[in-house]
């Protein structure tokens, strides 16, 4: 039995797409939403070696007021396993300024995992796998089907353009945010899906 806060029609879906539901502890403190409201998918990496190690960060509580974190909606492992940790009726905290009106999208990836913010460590080297991509591309499709007013889709990296003093050298200034980064495949992602991608120059 999915959990009770998942919609009928959601429900629906997440099992034609096996969409393990996997609800954080604190997704009750989250904001509430109208899921017709959405417009925007933000396309993540984890920047973290698992999905296990993912879930750590997920459910630390970086919000003390709230008492919640910093997560994506779905998960998307390197099989193309997909997990949702926060239903779409509520905002989850996973890209400044943008939270309310988007949806989180994490595939586990490296990045610059360990060392984020070492300004010799800046390249991320691991690529997509193809089970990954492909599994990102039927999840886009799956919701544009199911949100009216889902339009548009963008990179971490495009919407968090904050730059920040590196660790080991802090007049060396680093990007804050890299993902889903230059193995991410931008054109083969935009062959299967209708949103519009959005860029940095849009915003």
């Amino acid at each position: 039995m999915p959990p009770s806060w998942t919609c009928a029609f959601c429900c629906s879906r997440a099992r034609t797409l096996n969409i393990r539901q996997d609800p954080l502890s604190y997704i009750q403190r989250l904001e509430k939403r109208d899921p017709a409201r959405i417009n925007l998918v933000v396309i993540h990496c984890t920047e973290l070696p698992d999905m296990a190690i993912a879930r750590v960060f997920g459910e630390k509580v970086h919000h003390s007021e709230s008492q919640t974190g910093n997560s994506g909606h779905f998960y998307i492992d390197r099989d193309g396993s997909i997990e949702q940790w926060v239903p779409l009726s509520r905002v989850a905290h996973h890209v400044r300024g943008f939270n309310p009106q988007s949806i989180g999208i994490e595939l586990v990836n490296n990045g610059r995992y360990p060392d984020w913010f070492q300004s010799t460590h800046q390249q991320m080297a691991e690529l997509y796998p193809r089970a990954q991509t492909e599994a990102l591309a039927a999840l886009l499709n799956d919701l544009t089907t199911r949100l009216s007013g889902l339009e548009d889709i963008a990179g971490h990296e495009d919407l968090d353009t904050a730059m920040l003093p590196s660790e080991d050298k802090p007049d060396i200034m680093i990007r804050r945010k890299l993902d889903p980064g230059p193995h991410f495949s931008w054109p083969e992602i935009m062959n299967k899906i209708s949103l519009n991608r959005l860029t940095a120059e849009d915003l």
